[in-house]
């Protein structure tokens, strides 16, 4: 079988679902070299990776079996409309994976699509959009327009957890065993820092202790009440500091400002971190926070829980589910339960001990590998 993958989040590119991709990618790879039936692997199956100029040195194949394609199209635009079938027309492909909801409209062949979430339809607002009125009225309209058709069209749709494969049934009529939930994964094996803790926290201006968070600024991230719960642990709680680690964009600028208008001492911008750092920061935090409004997976707190950072958690969406009995849980949208959730484990060294340990448990059910032979099993059904 000839399987396309839609790479072009790939990477650093693609922040979460760049993450996702890649890992799907690799550990196909990884199930390529075990080879034989017992890993699930046919060699007659060939697969075609397609990544933009941005990304392309960023992947190597290591094996025979897999092949780079450049597709240099912008994600989101008339062009990749157009031009994307096209480029999959060429490779002669019996099946394509989207991992996200961006399937070309006039693409006529066979597809499985990966939906993460639903935040367009569950959390739609013009503050998560830097255009006008008229405009983000005319894209959103459009973005339910593929996502529908995407959703429709597919031979299986991918959810990464059972609360978005509720969203998808909730919000579409289709049959509940054309989806298929495959929850991603996390690293648990450890690389050797490269610098010592200390030194990556001086080069962010980060100053112990402090509380963590790491992700982008989108309102339905629930920041802006963060930083008021914040407010609030900081006047017991002198000389603690809040890190919000994330790109600087327009999101972050307006939370800046945000945290000046509201004259919250402490809180620590240190903006993109590098992926070699994150470790450090993740493991020198007294607790990593989550307070979204609506996740369809939520990577980061799993990732914080590899490193023995206790989480505190938002108790929406998917969160529960998720992170089960590892994280320490609050209403997002009430400021004082997230102070209280927060000064709880703060002040809590038992609880704290007991979070770390629950977590070490709670990540083994997670493995990039076993999301990669899932999907393997779908192609398969697919093909």
């Amino acid at each position: 079988m000839r399987i396309g993958i839609d790479a072009r989040f790939f990477g650093s590119i693609g922040k979460g679902l760049g993450r996702y991709t890649q890992k799907l990618i690799e550990n196909l790879e990884i199930i390529s070299a075990q080879g034989g039936p017992a890993s699930g692997w046919d060699n007659s199956h060939q697969f075609f990776i397609f990544l933009r100029k941005e990304n392309w040195n960023e992947y190597q194949p290591s094996s025979q079996n897999f092949t780079k394609v450049l597709a240099d199209v912008p994600w989101y635009t008339l062009r990749e409309q157009v031009q994307m079938p096209k480029i999959f027309k060429r490779c002669g492909l019996d099946l394509v994976h989207f991992p996200h909801f961006n399937v070309p409209i006039a693409y006529k062949g066979k597809f499985v699509v990966t939906i993460h979430d639903l935040i367009l339809f569950r959390h739609p607002t013009r503050r998560a959009s830097t255009l006008s009125a008229p405009a983000y009225f005319l894209k959103t309209k459009v973005y339910h327009r593929v996502i529908k058709r995407a959703i429709k069209n597919s031979e299986k749709i991918i959810a990464v957890s059972q609360h978005t494969k509720k969203d998808v049934l909730k919000n579409f009529k289709i049959n509940p065993d054309k989806v298929v939930v495959t929850y991603e994964g996390v690293d648990t094996i450890e690389k050797p820092l490269l610098e010592k803790p200390e030194t990556v926290l001086k080069k962010y201006g980060i100053m112990r202790p402090y509380i963590l968070y790491v992700g982008n600024a989108y309102p339905h991230k629930n920041l802006d009440r963060l930083i008021l719960a914040f407010k609030e642990v900081s006047k017991t709680h002198s000389g603690l500091h809040l890190v919000l680690a994330g790109k600087e964009d327009y999101f972050y600028k307006r939370l800046k400002n945000f945290v000046v208008a509201n004259n919250v001492p402490g809180v620590v911008f240190p903006g993109h971190v590098a992926e070699d750092h994150l470790p450090s920061l993740y493991r020198e935090a007294r607790l990593y926070v989550f307070p979204s409004l609506y996740e369809g997976f939520g990577l980061p707190p799993l990732e914080a829980m590899a490193r023995n950072t206790p989480i505190v958690s938002s108790n929406a969406s998917c969160l529960p589910e998720i992170l089960g009995p590892a994280a320490c849980f609050f209403d997002p949208r009430g400021i004082s339960e997230t102070a209280d959730a927060i000064e709880k484990v703060l002040e809590d060294f038992d609880l704290r001990k007991h979070l770390v340990a629950a977590g070490q448990q709670q990540i083994k059910k997670y493995s990039w590998q076993k999301m990669a032979e899932e999907t393997l099993k779908i192609y398969k059904k697919c093909g």
